[in-house]
């Protein structure tokens, strides 16, 4: 009865308060915290197909998702020094749309959503993503003072309540800031976030298992340059969660052509 009653007040209040979803533009037809229509997140699913067994990667070669555990060309290389991978769901128009929401827009309960949804997939890989911490990816201090939050960290406190593990946005700092262009080439991208993190003095994450989180995951350079810190500071195990995987374009049928991917 409680849960009707809380429907019928959210439809009375969507109606009396009228607002557009800030993915597609329809009128919300329910009241809630996320300013998203229902069909919108509903569209925002987790990618089931193929995926390379260590960091995740859409895969489509058929010769590689045939292989017992496949491998993308990456980690086949051995690039990766964080230790598995996963994502909820590929970085479509409108999973983009909600990242921009809580990474702009202050839309902070979006952090929850995502992190329940990363908690499932950490309970699909229970051995995995056993870890004693969880840390967010950081952001510079220069950012952190222009926006006032890392929503990183927006998705990684909620998400370690859920595991019931404690999360630590002091352990890891950005030391480098990431250049003013928007769009970075391959080589570029690994070559700004290259030594750009360091733990941060007097802090130690000795024989510790970390569970890095972030929004998006792109080439993989920051969250292998994360881990190269925190390896390098004696953290036992590395992984990592993020919300979404940016992928090349027409490389997963339906998702269509990929977004800019926004970072920091």
């Amino acid at each position: 009865m409680s849960a009707h009653v809380r429907g019928v007040a959210g439809a009375l209040a969507s109606v009396i308060f009228s607002a557009p979803c800030r993915v597609c533009g329809q009128i919300l037809d329910n009241a809630s915290r996320i300013p998203i229509c229902l069909p919108c997140l509903a569209s925002l699913v987790p990618y089931a197909g193929p995926m390379c067994g260590r960091c995740g990667r859409p895969l489509v070669s058929q010769v590689t998702v045939e292989m017992e555990s496949p491998l993308c060309h990456v980690c086949r290389r051995g690039l990766y020094d964080f230790d598995f991978a996963r994502s909820y769901g590929i970085y479509s128009r409108t999973m983009a749309r909600a990242i921009i929401l809580l990474k702009y827009h202050r839309v902070f309960p979006l952090g929850g959503w995502f992190a329940a949804r990363l908690q499932g997939i950490a309970r699909q890989y229970p051995e995995k993503f056993a870890a004693d911490v969880v840390v967010p990816v950081p952001v510079h201090a220069i950012r952190l003072r222009e926006r006032g939050y890392n929503q990183a960290e927006l998705i990684a406190r909620p998400l370690a309540r859920l595991l019931g593990v404690p999360c630590r946005s002091y352990l890891l700092a950005r030391i480098r800031p990431r250049p003013d262009q928007l769009r970075l080439t391959l080589r570029e991208r690994w070559r700004t976030v290259r030594g750009a993190y360091a733990i941060r003095q007097r802090r130690r994450v000795d024989n510790l298992r970390v569970l890095l989180v972030d929004d998006v995951m792109t080439t993989g350079a920051t969250l292998d340059a994360c881990s190269r810190a925190l390896r390098g500071a004696g953290a036992s195990a590395v992984t990592a969660l993020v919300a979404a995987r940016a992928v090349p374009q027409a490389q997963v049928a339906g998702v269509g052509p990929s977004p800019e991917v926004l970072e920091e």
